[in-house]
């Protein structure tokens, strides 16, 4: 039985198909039958650019386990850049005071 589970991001990027790279326009992530995996359902992450060819796709199956462990990890990697991103930011901004009038 389908799931219809789709689920649509707008994805600024680019993706590798063979030796070349494309611009990324939607991610689209679905949990259904694999159609690839020798696996039960999977959840499908698609990167494409529905500007381009149909070939412009990367695409990954991959088991609920594996997803939520890449969820996990995209966490911890997006919070440490939020962290990093905040730092840098804040370096080399000396304060300033008011000028007098």
């Amino acid at each position: 039985m389908c799931t219809s589970i789709v689920e649509i991001a707008r994805a600024e990027g680019m993706a590798k198909r063979g030796d070349d790279w494309f611009p990324l326009a939607q991610a689209v992530v679905t949990y259904d039958h694999a159609r690839h995996a020798p696996l039960g359902d999977v959840i499908t992450l698609d990167f494409i650019n529905t500007d381009l060819d149909p070939g412009a796709r990367a695409g990954v199956e991959l088991t609920l386990e594996t997803a939520r462990a890449l969820r996990a990890a995209l966490d911890r990697a997006i919070a440490a850049a939020e962290f990093e991103e905040a730092e840098v930011r804040g370096k080399g901004a000396e304060p300033r005071l008011a000028q007098a009038a």
